[in-house]
Protein backbone atom coordinates (compact mmCIF):
# COMPACT_ATOMS: atom_id res chain seq x y z
CA UNK A 1 0.00 0.00 0.00
CA UNK A 2 1.49 3.58 -1.10
CA UNK A 3 -0.43 6.99 -0.86
CA UNK A 4 1.60 9.85 -2.82
CA UNK A 5 1.35 13.33 -2.60
CA UNK A 6 2.78 14.90 -5.63
CA UNK A 7 3.26 19.09 -5.86
CA UNK A 8 -0.15 18.66 -4.25
CA UNK A 9 -1.28 22.75 -4.16
CA UNK A 10 -4.80 24.38 -2.99
CA UNK A 11 -5.36 27.83 -3.34
CA UNK A 12 -8.58 30.53 -2.22
CA UNK A 13 -7.43 33.60 -4.39
CA UNK A 14 -3.89 34.65 -3.45
CA UNK A 15 -3.78 32.54 -0.58
CA UNK A 16 -2.32 28.87 -0.86
CA UNK A 17 -3.80 26.73 2.10
CA UNK A 18 -1.90 24.37 0.94
CA UNK A 19 1.56 24.93 -1.45
CA UNK A 20 3.51 22.63 -3.38
CA UNK A 21 3.14 19.36 -1.64
CA UNK A 22 5.20 16.23 -1.63
CA UNK A 23 4.88 12.85 0.64
CA UNK A 24 5.11 9.28 0.21
CA UNK A 25 2.93 6.95 2.76
CA UNK A 26 3.81 3.35 3.17
CA UNK A 27 1.79 1.55 6.67
CA UNK A 28 3.04 3.35 9.63
CA UNK A 29 1.96 6.23 11.69
CA UNK A 30 2.77 9.83 10.51
CA UNK A 31 2.34 12.50 13.09
CA UNK A 32 1.38 15.60 11.04
CA UNK A 33 2.23 18.60 13.08
CA UNK A 34 1.76 22.38 12.59
CA UNK A 35 0.12 25.79 14.64
CA UNK A 36 -3.01 26.67 13.47
CA UNK A 37 -3.56 27.51 10.13
CA UNK A 38 -0.68 26.02 9.13
CA UNK A 39 -2.95 23.95 6.26
CA UNK A 40 -3.18 20.46 7.99
CA UNK A 41 -6.86 20.10 7.66
CA UNK A 42 -7.13 21.55 4.45
CA UNK A 43 -4.59 18.83 3.28
CA UNK A 44 -6.49 16.18 4.86
CA UNK A 45 -9.48 17.22 3.34
CA UNK A 46 -7.61 17.10 0.15
CA UNK A 47 -6.50 13.71 0.77
CA UNK A 48 -10.06 12.02 1.68
CA UNK A 49 -11.48 13.84 -1.61
CA UNK A 50 -13.84 16.13 0.11
CA UNK A 51 -11.59 18.96 -1.25
CA UNK A 52 -10.57 19.41 -4.91
CA UNK A 53 -6.95 20.36 -5.35
CA UNK A 54 -6.37 23.21 -7.27
CA UNK A 55 -3.06 21.32 -8.58
CA UNK A 56 -1.11 18.37 -8.47
CA UNK A 57 -2.39 14.53 -7.49
CA UNK A 58 -2.99 12.36 -5.14
CA UNK A 59 -2.37 8.84 -6.23
CA UNK A 60 -2.99 5.67 -4.12
CA UNK A 61 -0.93 2.67 -5.51
CA UNK A 62 0.29 4.57 -8.74
CA UNK A 63 -3.61 5.22 -9.65
CA UNK A 64 -5.42 9.30 -9.08
CA UNK A 65 -7.61 9.11 -6.47
CA UNK A 66 -10.17 10.55 -9.16
CA UNK A 67 -9.60 7.33 -11.41
CA UNK A 68 -10.03 5.27 -8.96
CA UNK A 69 -13.18 6.57 -7.49
CA UNK A 70 -15.16 4.79 -4.99
CA UNK A 71 -12.26 2.20 -4.59
CA UNK A 72 -10.67 4.81 -3.26
CA UNK A 73 -12.96 5.41 -0.67
CA UNK A 74 -13.70 1.76 0.01
CA UNK A 75 -9.60 1.86 1.30
CA UNK A 76 -10.15 5.09 3.27
CA UNK A 77 -11.61 5.93 7.04
CA UNK A 78 -11.95 9.49 8.22
CA UNK A 79 -12.29 11.40 11.56
CA UNK A 80 -12.52 14.90 10.96
CA UNK A 81 -12.21 17.62 13.76
CA UNK A 82 -15.56 18.12 14.05
CA UNK A 83 -17.46 15.12 13.52
CA UNK A 84 -21.30 15.76 13.76
CA UNK A 85 -23.36 12.32 15.73
CA UNK A 86 -26.87 12.23 15.97
CA UNK A 87 -28.08 12.53 19.70
CA UNK A 88 -30.64 10.46 19.29
CA UNK A 89 -29.07 7.52 17.76
CA UNK A 90 -27.48 4.77 20.10
CA UNK A 91 -23.54 3.86 19.73
CA UNK A 92 -25.02 0.46 17.98
CA UNK A 93 -27.47 2.63 16.26
CA UNK A 94 -25.06 5.30 14.78
CA UNK A 95 -22.35 2.36 13.23
CA UNK A 96 -25.10 0.39 11.67
CA UNK A 97 -26.04 3.49 10.17
CA UNK A 98 -22.22 4.38 9.10
CA UNK A 99 -21.76 0.83 7.84
CA UNK A 100 -24.73 1.32 5.78
CA UNK A 101 -23.29 4.22 4.23
CA UNK A 102 -19.62 2.85 4.03
CA UNK A 103 -22.00 -0.03 1.65
CA UNK A 104 -21.06 -3.15 4.31
CA UNK A 105 -23.88 -6.03 4.13
CA UNK A 106 -26.19 -6.98 7.46
CA UNK A 107 -24.05 -9.54 8.47
CA UNK A 108 -20.59 -7.20 8.49
CA UNK A 109 -22.26 -4.42 9.78
CA UNK A 110 -23.01 -6.09 13.33
CA UNK A 111 -19.94 -8.14 13.24
CA UNK A 112 -17.84 -5.03 13.15
CA UNK A 113 -20.03 -2.83 15.41
CA UNK A 114 -19.72 -5.38 17.90
CA UNK A 115 -15.82 -5.91 17.51
CA UNK A 116 -15.10 -2.15 17.10
CA UNK A 117 -17.47 -0.81 20.26
CA UNK A 118 -15.61 -3.43 21.74
CA UNK A 119 -12.25 -2.34 21.14
CA UNK A 120 -12.91 1.18 22.40
CA UNK A 121 -14.62 -0.05 25.60
CA UNK A 122 -17.67 1.39 24.80
CA UNK A 123 -20.14 -2.01 24.18
CA UNK A 124 -21.46 -1.76 27.90
CA UNK A 125 -22.63 2.06 26.82
CA UNK A 126 -23.82 1.21 23.29
CA UNK A 127 -27.77 1.13 24.15
CA UNK A 128 -27.08 4.85 25.67
CA UNK A 129 -28.14 7.62 23.55
CA UNK A 130 -25.15 9.42 22.10
CA UNK A 131 -26.44 12.96 23.55
CA UNK A 132 -24.89 11.21 27.02
CA UNK A 133 -21.74 10.36 26.22
CA UNK A 134 -18.60 12.54 27.30
CA UNK A 135 -16.37 14.20 24.94
CA UNK A 136 -14.17 11.10 25.63
CA UNK A 137 -16.49 8.57 24.48
CA UNK A 138 -17.94 10.17 21.36
CA UNK A 139 -14.24 10.50 20.20
CA UNK A 140 -13.74 7.03 20.41
CA UNK A 141 -16.85 6.64 18.87
CA UNK A 142 -15.77 8.72 15.64
CA UNK A 143 -12.79 6.29 15.90
CA UNK A 144 -14.63 3.43 15.58
CA UNK A 145 -16.92 4.36 12.84
CA UNK A 146 -13.70 5.77 11.12
CA UNK A 147 -12.95 1.71 10.89
CA UNK A 148 -16.02 -0.07 9.82
CA UNK A 149 -15.33 -0.69 6.59
CA UNK A 150 -11.29 -1.87 8.01
CA UNK A 151 -9.31 0.97 5.71
CA UNK A 152 -5.59 0.36 4.57
CA UNK A 153 -5.78 4.90 5.28
CA UNK A 154 -6.92 5.78 8.43
CA UNK A 155 -7.17 9.73 8.69
CA UNK A 156 -7.90 11.60 11.82
CA UNK A 157 -7.84 15.04 12.36
CA UNK A 158 -7.26 16.80 15.58
CA UNK A 159 -8.75 13.47 17.55
CA UNK A 160 -7.33 14.38 21.16
CA UNK A 161 -8.59 18.01 21.20
CA UNK A 162 -10.81 19.15 24.18
CA UNK A 163 -9.81 15.59 25.78
CA UNK A 164 -8.18 15.27 29.46
CA UNK A 165 -5.13 13.60 29.70
CA UNK A 166 -6.49 10.07 31.03
CA UNK A 167 -9.00 10.26 27.85
CA UNK A 168 -5.71 11.23 25.40
CA UNK A 169 -3.81 8.09 26.59
CA UNK A 170 -6.31 5.55 26.19
CA UNK A 171 -7.23 7.64 22.43
CA UNK A 172 -3.31 7.01 21.73
CA UNK A 173 -3.40 3.44 22.61
CA UNK A 174 -6.54 2.83 20.64
CA UNK A 175 -4.72 3.87 17.05
CA UNK A 176 -1.92 2.08 18.02
CA UNK A 177 -3.98 -0.93 18.17
CA UNK A 178 -5.48 0.13 14.75
CA UNK A 179 -2.55 1.05 13.07
CA UNK A 180 -0.90 -2.79 12.18
CA UNK A 181 -0.50 -2.76 8.24
CA UNK A 182 -2.43 0.54 7.66
CA UNK A 183 -1.65 4.16 6.87
CA UNK A 184 -2.44 6.60 9.69
CA UNK A 185 -2.11 10.01 9.59
CA UNK A 186 -2.80 11.87 13.07
CA UNK A 187 -3.15 15.44 12.54
CA UNK A 188 -2.06 17.36 15.83
CA UNK A 189 -1.04 20.60 17.46
CA UNK A 190 -0.95 18.63 20.68
CA UNK A 191 2.47 17.06 20.18
CA UNK A 192 2.43 14.50 22.90
CA UNK A 193 0.12 12.86 21.28
CA UNK A 194 2.68 11.81 18.08
CA UNK A 195 5.51 11.86 19.85
CA UNK A 196 4.73 8.12 21.73
CA UNK A 197 3.13 6.54 18.74
CA UNK A 198 4.22 8.11 15.31
CA UNK A 199 6.82 6.48 12.57
CA UNK A 200 7.20 9.58 11.16
CA UNK A 201 6.71 13.55 11.89
CA UNK A 202 5.74 15.70 9.05
CA UNK A 203 6.05 19.16 10.17
CA UNK A 204 4.19 21.92 8.42
CA UNK A 205 4.24 25.75 8.47
CA UNK A 206 2.46 28.18 5.88
CA UNK A 207 0.96 25.59 3.99
CA UNK A 208 4.10 23.51 3.34
CA UNK A 209 6.35 20.65 4.64
CA UNK A 210 9.20 22.10 6.87
CA UNK A 211 10.11 18.58 7.34
CA UNK A 212 9.02 14.54 6.83
CA UNK A 213 11.24 12.92 9.24
CA UNK A 214 11.43 9.73 11.17
CA UNK A 215 10.68 9.88 14.92
CA UNK A 216 14.01 8.63 15.28
CA UNK A 217 16.34 11.01 13.92
CA UNK A 218 13.58 14.13 13.43
CA UNK A 219 15.09 16.09 16.65
CA UNK A 220 18.71 15.98 14.74
CA UNK A 221 18.78 19.37 13.47
CA UNK A 222 18.51 20.93 17.08
CA UNK A 223 21.03 18.87 18.64
CA UNK A 224 23.29 21.29 20.35
CA UNK A 225 20.98 24.10 20.51
CA UNK A 226 18.76 23.09 23.59
CA UNK A 227 19.96 24.21 26.96
CA UNK A 228 19.00 24.33 30.48
CA UNK A 229 20.34 26.37 33.66
CA UNK A 230 19.08 27.84 36.99
CA UNK A 231 18.35 31.51 37.64
CA UNK A 232 17.09 33.64 40.34
CA UNK A 233 13.79 35.09 39.18
CA UNK A 234 15.35 38.49 37.87
CA UNK A 235 17.48 37.42 35.51
CA UNK A 236 14.99 34.12 34.95
CA UNK A 237 12.32 37.06 33.68
CA UNK A 238 15.26 38.34 31.82
CA UNK A 239 15.86 35.69 29.66
CA UNK A 240 12.38 34.76 28.91
CA UNK A 241 12.21 38.19 26.96
CA UNK A 242 15.30 37.54 25.45
CA UNK A 243 14.97 33.76 24.21
CA UNK A 244 12.76 30.99 23.36
CA UNK A 245 11.93 29.39 27.16
CA UNK A 246 10.26 26.11 26.52
CA UNK A 247 9.59 25.64 29.92
CA UNK A 248 10.28 26.60 33.42
CA UNK A 249 10.79 25.17 36.67
CA UNK A 250 10.58 27.11 40.19
CA UNK A 251 12.77 25.00 42.61
CA UNK A 252 13.36 26.61 45.97
CA UNK A 253 14.16 30.06 45.78
CA UNK A 254 15.49 29.91 42.00
CA UNK A 255 14.15 29.05 37.92
CA UNK A 256 14.98 25.84 35.82
CA UNK A 257 14.88 27.15 32.21
CA UNK A 258 14.82 25.43 29.36
CA UNK A 259 16.12 27.46 26.34
CA UNK A 260 16.39 26.78 22.70
CA UNK A 261 19.11 28.97 21.44
CA UNK A 262 22.10 28.74 18.69
CA UNK A 263 24.51 29.64 21.43
CA UNK A 264 24.57 29.40 25.35
CA UNK A 265 22.46 32.10 26.86
CA UNK A 266 24.82 31.74 29.90
CA UNK A 267 28.20 30.44 31.00
CA UNK A 268 25.78 28.10 33.88
CA UNK A 269 23.92 26.36 30.50
CA UNK A 270 23.89 23.27 29.90
CA UNK A 271 23.36 21.22 26.59
CA UNK A 272 20.49 19.21 26.83
CA UNK A 273 19.04 16.08 24.96
CA UNK A 274 16.42 17.83 22.82
CA UNK A 275 12.60 16.58 22.32
CA UNK A 276 9.48 17.15 19.85
CA UNK A 277 8.44 19.60 21.75
CA UNK A 278 11.73 21.75 21.23
CA UNK A 279 11.75 20.83 17.66
CA UNK A 280 7.70 22.17 17.74
CA UNK A 281 9.03 25.38 19.59
CA UNK A 282 11.92 26.03 17.71
CA UNK A 283 9.90 26.64 14.57
CA UNK A 284 6.98 27.97 15.86
CA UNK A 285 7.63 29.81 19.23
CA UNK A 286 6.71 33.08 18.03
CA UNK A 287 3.68 32.41 15.98
CA UNK A 288 2.29 30.96 19.50
CA UNK A 289 3.74 33.78 21.40
CA UNK A 290 1.48 35.95 19.02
Amino acid sequence: MELQLQDLKKQYGTKYAVNGVNARFIPGVYGLLGANGAGKTTLMRMICGILKPTSGSIRLNGKTIDKLGEQYYAHLGYMPQDFGFYPDFTAYEFMLYMAAVKGLNKKQAKTRTEKLLHMVNLSDRADKKIRSYSGGMKQRLGIAQAELNNPSVLILDEPTAGLDPKERVRFRNIISDFAKEKIVILSTHIVSDVSYIADTILMMKQGRFLLQESMSTVTDSIRGKVWELLADEKTAAKYNKTFSVVNLHHENNLVKLRIISETAPSEEAQITEPNLEDLFLYHFGEEIKK
